[in-house]
């Protein structure tokens, strides 16, 4: 594999303004109320008074050994040699969501017709030299996007 493409967070700049998970939605065509390939999350520590909040940005982590390709039984789901772009072939899947019993960020959406979803990456931003739409939209930065490697 000639490249690993991956996603970088930093809590401490997210200021949870949504920016990546409605730039996502609108970038993939989907209707408020439905599947989130991106999400926001809210993480707590600590006891009162004493209270810290912070926020994720949780995706797909396009995995090195994905364990979501591991677990189709339909070949369904598969890894791309030249950047490590983990997509989903939406004719192979079957909806059984073998995939989302063993994704560690349950990643797999499953839309109306029982197919699952995921980022993509926004590959066809990629193809174009462009970034992933929530990495390009972060207005803070806490959301970047890359090579690995680097």
């Amino acid at each position: 594999m000639s490249k690993q493409y991956g996603f970088s967070f930093d809590s401490g700049r997210c200021i949870q303004c949504w920016s990546c998970e409605v730039a996502c939605k609108q970038w993939h065509c989907l209707k408020a109320g439905t599947i989130k390939l991106r999400r926001v999350e809210e993480v707590t520590s600590g006891v009162f008074p004493d209270v810290k909040r912070t926020f994720k940005s949780v995706s797909c982590m396009h995995c090195v050994e994905p364990p979501c390709m591991e677990a189709c039984l339909q070949g369904a789901i598969y890894k791309r040699i030249e950047d490590g772009i983990v997509l989903v072939d939406a004719e192979k899947c079957t909806g059984c969501r073998a995939c989302s019993e063993v994704c560690p960020v349950q990643a797999p959406q499953f839309d109306e017709n029982n197919i699952m979803r995921k980022c993509d990456m926004c590959l066809d931003r990629i193809k174009k030299g462009q970034k992933p739409i929530c990495a390009a939209t972060c207005p803070t930065g806490a959301l970047t996007w890359g090579d690995l490697k680097e």
